[in-house]
């Protein structure tokens, strides 16, 4: 056995019994019909479990809820990212304290994040609809047609300092000359960054999108400590609806369909973006 080789094999041994073992046990169970207060009658039904998750309507409903928030919070925390990344770019004071104090919400962990919000936006107990009764304004933010809209406003407090992060490094690190040239040409501000910047950083926030995606996709802890799915279903997102299905209702054979099939949509999304950017790479 080579060096390389001997040097790989404690990260492969961990790697497979992290990830390796958790997948093959979790796809072998979405083969069965396996139920934790039925375990004696758990029997193979290949694919089954897959058809009866795709015919499901709270299923696509899941998905379309965790769909609707990954486009409203994404969309905010890149805009609103770009903003503040152009804005401290060219900062000269305080630099230190400024970027570090917009990337702590960053470093509180997301249930945390969910019940200080769950208090602070109560509509009985909370200071925010307090402060606006006291201004004429009664809103309910976990109403009806409301939740999933606060729940994005959420993320993007908690989550803006990523793409901030990750567009201020990539601000940096863009070559001044063609800046310079456009200067030079009397290009406004504008016309600058619709025509130099936002071109040149295009790899890096396709990078930033993607990533946010990912992990918007996952939202779990905003739902189960604030709404636990309400009003009705309006924030029941897949991962809340699967977790809901495996460990509130003991179906861990269909709950892990779901997740496999959330795998593949994921892994196939991933994949065509990753083709269209090679391909817009190609061309330019």
């Amino acid at each position: 056995m080579s060096f390389r080789a001997r040097m790989m094999t404690p990260l492969l041994v961990v790697f497979v019994a992290a990830i390796g073992y958790p997948l093959i046990s979790s796809f072998v169970l979405s083969l069965t019909n396996y139920r934790i207060t039925r375990r004696d009658e758990t029997k193979f039904v290949a694919f089954a479990q897959y058809k009866d998750v795709l015919q499901d309507h709270a299923y696509w409903s899941a998905l379309a809820v965790t769909g609707t928030f990954i486009v409203f919070a994404v969309a905010l925390e890149l805009s609103i990212g770009l903003m503040i990344a152009l804005a401290l770019q060219n900062q000269r004071r305080f630099r230190d304290f400024s970027r570090s104090f917009l990337l702590s919400p960053m470093f509180v962990t997301p249930i945390a994040v969910g019940l200080m919000f769950r208090f602070l936006l109560n509509q009985q107990l909370g200071a925010i609809p307090a402060i606006l009764e006291k201004v004429g304004i009664t809103y309910d933010f976990f109403g009806p047609g409301r939740a999933i809209y606060s729940m994005v406003i959420i993320d993007v407090w908690q989550w803006t300092p990523f793409m901030v992060l990750l567009l201020l490094a990539g601000l940096e690190s863009l070559s001044k000359q063609p800046f310079e040239a456009a200067k030079v040409d009397g290009a406004s501000p504008f016309y600058t960054f619709r025509r130099v910047t936002v071109p040149m950083l295009a790899p890096i926030l396709t990078v930033a999108v993607l990533i946010r995606s990912l992990d918007a996709s996952k939202v779990f802890e905003y739902v189960y400590a604030i709404t636990r799915g309400g009003p009705g279903t309006e924030t029941q997102t897949i991962q809340y609806f699967t977790y809901q299905t495996g460990i509130q209702f003991f179906r861990l054979g269909k709950a892990s369909a779901m997740s496999y099939l959330l795998l593949i949509m994921v892994i196939s999304l991933v994949i065509l973006l990753f083709k269209r950017i090679e391909k817009a790479r190609l061309a330019s």
